[in-house]
């Protein structure tokens, strides 16, 4: 068995969201996979469990300088809070059910895959470490919506001389497995990180961690009339606006 990693993409919210669910529904083979995608316009994703409301009104405050202009903007499969995706490196890992990784406690997997990307960013010089205590006022789950960035919380990746977040993620187990979906600030990792050289040191750390190797595989044939459906439902107000 190996870690497939799967060709970049570049998509618009709701496209990137239901990818990464039909990747933990439907893939076509029991091995772990990772993907790192882009994002077509300026977006911004939320926890599944956030209110609405109280997210909407915290992307368009004046104080965050989001502005009124046109967001695309989705609800997570996943928990967690608000994330800018504006100057991120974003990625998705899936763990198949019955992986030791897998069944680890939900704070076990995030700190594991946090240090493979801590240690990557390491390679660079990056002073990248585990936080190893909930900052002051940090939020809870599912708490009030939050933005992701601007606290960190117990194994999220930080900057060891500036105390800036660098990496957050958020998950979903299911009879399926692991979905795992993270986001990297790259302004707080710095200007001088080789991000093609991060992506391959982050893998092979996964793969290392997961007791496989790395392959490139291509991209898998998904149900294009299930993928299409999801799109349309987490673009429609009912997912966006359902808490």
């Amino acid at each position: 068995m190996s870690l497939h990693l799967l060709p970049t993409r570049t998509a618009g919210a709701a496209e990137n969201m239901a990818v990464d669910f039909l990747l933990l529904q439907r893939y076509p083979d029991p091995a772990p996979r990772f993907r790192h995608y882009g994002w077509r316009s300026p977006a911004f994703t939320f926890g599944y469990s956030q209110k609405w409301l109280e997210v909407n009104n915290l992307i368009h405050a004046p104080e965050n300088m989001v502005g009124p202009g046109t967001l695309d903007i989705c609800r997570r499969p996943t928990g967690g809070g608000i994330v800018d995706h504006r100057e991120d490196w974003t990625y998705t890992l899936v763990i198949p059910r019955g992986h030791p990784l897998e069944a680890e406690r939900a704070s076990q997997s995030y700190r594991q895959v946090h240090e493979c990307l801590a240690q990557a960013l390491a390679e660079q010089a990056v002073p990248a470490q585990l936080q190893a205590r909930p900052e002051e006022g940090a939020p809870g789950a599912p708490g009030p919506a939050n933005l992701c960035f601007q606290k960190s919380e117990v194994f999220d990746v930080v900057n060891g001389v500036t105390e800036a977040k660098i990496a957050g993620a958020a998950q979903k187990r299911n009879q399926r497995g692991l979905l795992l979906q993270g986001s990297i600030w790259r302004p707080a990792a710095g200007a001088a990180v080789d991000w093609d050289r991060f992506g391959e040191a982050f893998a092979g750390r996964l793969a290392a961690v997961l007791g496989t190797a790395p392959e490139r595989r291509p991209w898998p044939e998904l149900n294009e009339e299930e993928l299409s459906a999801l799109i349309e439902r987490y673009r429609s107000p009912e997912w966006q606006e359902a808490r």
